[in-house]
């Protein structure tokens, strides 16, 4: 009943948007000097009510404007406002580029009305959005910011340590949380050094965070989203910068083939950036006292490459060709790990000249490929080639709008793994996944509803989804909000990470099984699939201009999950396994922007349990409490001075007690093997109550100091002394249980950075 009545509201909706119009105010909004889309800026024709706020972009849509002559009047914060006249005759669609001076307020100051009326206009139920900008104002381990370390600092999100570290979203596991980078997966976006993604901070326009509760835009995993749009190179002119520091050098070089004029015509631009690390070389001499390892280094290196090229038209119209290739590494004493990631694709934006429908898609294709090699020679060995393949088609009405799309997934699995018992897990396996949606938003007076419908069909399963989603919010007062997200969820790919794993630094991946019978469980399996299903309502409040207050208490449920057997005894076992499991919690952020002064303060208290049949447990990122606080300061006559410093508490990660050691003989001579005087490995003997213990608290301090020195209008050159670890905490990062050894985390690490722009 509920999925008919989302049905026939989608319907109602539709009819809606493409009733007869008066005429089409539309266009974009870029920044002068460089070509850059003004994201989240206002644009109203004066004299009206007809408003709207750009998109990331730069576009906006005007609809049902009466015919006559208008002043278009487009603002943003930092930028001074321009009028354009504009001229609407029946059934007209009206196009206009503006471009906007820049004025004397700091340009990196934050729009927070604009940010404002955005939350006013859109559900956003458990999303975040960060622009490179809030990324840099984070203190940077090494004098290098970076997107895995901001993402750590919002609510719901656990991050599990310095070195392999994991992110987990709201009680979700990694491979249950999607990361596109420019429409493409990219499935293992963090090095094995936990400062550091592969995405280059200089080169990110936006990252939406949806934690929980998103939309049918996105499907194929049932926890959360992270979506990366990258920015196009520089429209106007040749530029970039060149940065070194203890833990790595990059470049970013960008620039136009073909200069955007404002008279119009189209343009051609680029960017390139590369970044290489040597910390496994500094670490030698700098960091000789953070070092356990044999090998003398911290082991831990990583080139990443990628560039863009953009073909951008006069009317809004553009086609991104893009490509990377990230690559890993890390040398231990006893255990060596490569992966490599590479691939490329495109995406578009259609504006028909002639209709009210905007279309865009992607078509790309990246190879995965990791191996783990140990001292045991049991290497681990796993690889995922996969394409995508989507059409977005976007309608515009007065007040709702219409939001359905198309997509087809293929992925190709290549996975092998023994255990210490010798029992090999191997699969090869390609699979499809075809998927549509339709989303509508409707604006009901102070009321806002999203219902949306996603169908999604693995066809290698055989097995369609219907996944009903709804998000509400309710603007009670200008001041007070009101929101309400759920929805149904699925997907099909696994994970090799195993959660007794102290350190997940092999990350591989398989397909769901094919046969229900290939699942080893005690529980009901009725799906080869693994489905959730979200809960989130929440609550914002603008305390005042600068103050705002977001509180979301969330549920998950995770009705069926996958994993895989790695205790696998027998060649005749099942790979897999099934759990189910909750999560649920209550997160809260506090955040307060001026010119010269930001801070951003969280809480999250959560519960992450599953069911494996036999007994509920907690998962070891079951972070009870967790504590985030960032503030920014800029000081100095020209604002030539910023000072950032990071706090972060958590509560300790649960793992199973040691309850006995026994001598282990394997037996290797057969039945003639001497028992009595010959000594077998230390066996463990763990509890049976799974992850009743609790390791200790975990808290760091993060400083840095930065200054500008500036020597023209696009040179300038950044001096960042950063320290991770201030007051060098000793922060578990494993212990061994058979030499009775603890290892911590990264200890007190000083850095300093050069960042060259011209």
């Amino acid at each position: 009943m509920i999925k008919k009545l989302l049905l026939l509201t989608l319907l109602v909706g539709i009819a809606s948007v493409f009733y007869a119009q008066d005429g089409i105010v539309r266009g974009n909004v870029y920044d002068k000097e460089t070509g850059e889309p003004i994201m989240f800026g206002n644009v109203i024709l004066q004299g009206t009510t007809l408003g709207t706020n750009t998109d990331l972009d730069g576009f906006f849509s005007i609809p049902n404007v009466p015919v006559g002559d208008y002043n278009l009047v487009a603002t943003y914060i930092g930028y001074d406002s321009i009028a354009v006249n504009v001229s609407i005759t029946p059934n007209s669609i009206a196009y206009e580029s503006i471009y906007l001076n820049s004025s004397g307020v700091q340009l990196n100051t934050v729009d927070v009305s604009a940010r404002r009326e955005q939350a006013r206009s859109d559900v956003k139920v458990s999303s975040i959005s960060v622009s490179a900008n809030e990324i840099k104002s984070l203190p940077s381990a090494g004098g290098e910011p970076d997107l895995a370390q901001y993402l750590s600092v919002l609510p719901g999100i656990v991050f599990t340590g310095d070195q392999g570290g994991q992110l987990y979203i709201r009680g979700g596991s990694p491979i249950q949380n999607k990361i596109l980078l420019d429409g493409m997966t990219i499935y293992n976006p963090f090095h094995s050094i936990g400062f550091f993604s592969v995405f280059e901070t200089e080169t990110i326009r936006n990252v939406d965070v949806l934690t929980g509760g998103f939309n049918a835009e996105y499907g194929g995993r049932v926890s959360a989203i992270v979506d990366i749009k990258t920015r196009d190179g520089n429209k106007k002119r040749f530029g970039g910068l060149v940065s070194t520091n203890p833990f790595q050098s990059k470049v970013l070089f960008e620039g136009p083939i073909r200069k955007l004029r404002e008279g119009g015509g189209g343009s051609t631009s680029f960017l390139v950036t590369a970044k290489h690390s040597y910390i496994d070389q500094t670490s030698k001499t700098l960091y000789q006292y953070a070092i356990d390892d044999e090998a003398g280094s911290l082991p831990f290196g990583f080139t990443d490459l990628y560039g863009k090229l953009t073909f951008a038209s006069g009317n809004g119209s553009k086609l991104n060709l893009f490509g990377f290739n990230f690559i890993d590494r890390v040398n231990y004493s006893n255990a060596s790990l490569d992966w490599n990631a590479a691939g490329g694709g495109a995406n578009f934006t259609l504006i028909p000249a002639t209709s009210n429908i905007t279309i865009d898609g992607t078509f790309s294709y990246s190879d995965y490929q990791i191996e783990l090699v140990e001292g045991d020679d049991r290497p681990r060995t796993s690889s995922i080639s996969s394409f995508t393949a989507g059409l977005n088609f976007t309608s515009y009405g007065t007040d709702n709008e219409v939001k359905y799309g198309f997509e087809l997934n293929g992925f190709n699995t290549d996975f092998r793994f023994t255990n210490f018992l010798d029992a090999t897990i191997e699969q090869v396996n390609y699979t499809t996944e075809l998927a549509a949606y339709v989303k509508f938003k409707q604006k009901l007076g102070r009321l806002i509803i999203e219902p949306s419908l996603r169908m999604q069909y693995y066809a290698t399963l055989s097995d369609l989804q219907l996944e009903p989603r709804l998000g509400i919010k309710f603007n009670a007062t200008d001041r007070l909000r009101f929101k309400l997200g759920s929805g149904f969820y699925s997907q099909n790919l696994l994970s090799s990470v195993n959660e007794r794993d102290v350190v997940n630094l092999f990350v591989g991946f398989l397909s769901a099984p094919e046969r229900l019978t290939e699942l080893n469980t005690d529980q009901d399996a009725d799906s080869k699939l693994q489905k959730s299903i979200h809960g989130v309502f929440g609550v914002e409040i603008d305390i005042t201009n600068n103050l705002e207050f977001n509180v979301e208490p969330y549920y998950k449920k995770y009705t069926q999950l996958i994993n895989l057997n790695r205790n696998k005894l027998l060649a005749s076992e099942s790979n897999y396994v099934t759990e189910t499991g909750d999560a649920y919690g209550i997160d809260f952020l506090v955040n307060y922007r001026l010119k010269d002064l930001f801070f951003w303060l969280t809480y999250s208290h959560g519960y992450v349990n599953r069911f494996d049949g036999e007994q509920t447990y907690p998962t070891i990122f079951d972070r009870r409490h967790n504590v985030n606080f960032l503030t920014t300061y800029e000081f100095g006559s020209e604002k030539e001075w910023e000072f950032s410093a990071r706090f972060n508490f958590g509560s300790g990660f649960p793992f199973t007690l040691t309850q006995g050691f026994y001598n282990s003989n394997l037996f290797e001579e057969g039945i003639t093997q001497e028992v009595l005087t010959n000594n077998g490995d230390l066996g463990i003997e763990f509890s049976t109550d799974r992850n009743s213990g609790r390791l200790p608290d975990y808290h760091r301090l993060d400083l840095s100091l930065k200054r500008t020195f500036k020597f023209s209008k696009y040179t300038k050159l950044e001096a960042t002394a950063s320290v991770t670890n201030a007051y060098n905490r000793n922060n578990i990062f494993f212990f061994d249980r058979v030499t009775y050894d603890r290892v911590d985390q990264l200890p007190i690490l000083p850095s300093l950075g050069l960042v060259f722009s011209f």
